[in-house]
């Protein structure tokens, strides 16, 4: 599929826009047209057709509560409600397992992230390098790699990270600032021992 055209990307923050004010038209019609997207990555996720169903209900839930805070600059519409879609379904899981570890939780979130992104699918050399910042990651702790994840793959701002972790502002801009630097500070390890 090719690059969204202007005039469909005005269309969607069109449609999130109705859905802002709670026009009943523009939210069925904003339900309509990303339902499927929704659906597909919730399943994705959760590998559970009847949970997905559940967390595509609770998507479009956060979507109207978050409709207003949109920013047509940072990400596009399908991107944006895609985003809520992955946070939304890796809650499901978390709530769904009794005793979820970190590392499964934390693998799941970068693959997950990584199978949506076509950038990271384009080439070979994309997914050795992925793996290698797998094994980085799990060099630190899951609260900073988590918040790592989900700033430098999932593409959410400190202040998104603080909702979806439940943690202060600070904190996650302290966990993303201190993780970046160790995984760095691992990388120019790695480089400098010739690997």
């Amino acid at each position: 599929m090719g690059a969204m055209s202007r005039a469909d990307r005005a269309a969607d923050a069109a449609l999130l826009a109705g859905l802002a004010v709670d026009d009943p038209g523009a939210s069925a019609a904003f339900v309509r047209r990303f339902q499927s997207a929704v659906f597909g990555m919730a399943v994705s996720i959760t590998r559970d057709a009847a949970l997905a169903e559940d967390v595509s209900q609770e998507v479009f839930l956060r979507a109207w509560g978050a409709a207003g805070g949109y920013d047509a600059r940072r990400a596009s519409v399908l991107t944006w409600i895609l985003t809520i879609a992955r946070n939304a379904a890796i809650d499901a899981v978390r709530a769904r397992r009794s005793t979820p570890t970190e590392d499964d939780v934390l693998d799941r979130l970068v693959q997950d992230t990584l199978t949506t992104s076509p950038d990271l699918e384009e080439t070979a050399v994309h997914r050795v390098e992925a793996e290698r910042a797998v094994r980085r990651l799990h060099r630190l702790s899951p609260e900073q790699a988590r918040a790592v994840v989900l700033a430098v793959l999932g593409g959410c701002t400190a202040a998104e990270v603080s909702v979806r972790e439940k943690i202060p502002l600070g904190t996650a801009k302290t966990r993303i600032r201190d993780g970046l630097r160790k995984l760095r500070r691992g990388v120019e390890t790695e480089q400098g021992g010739g690997s």
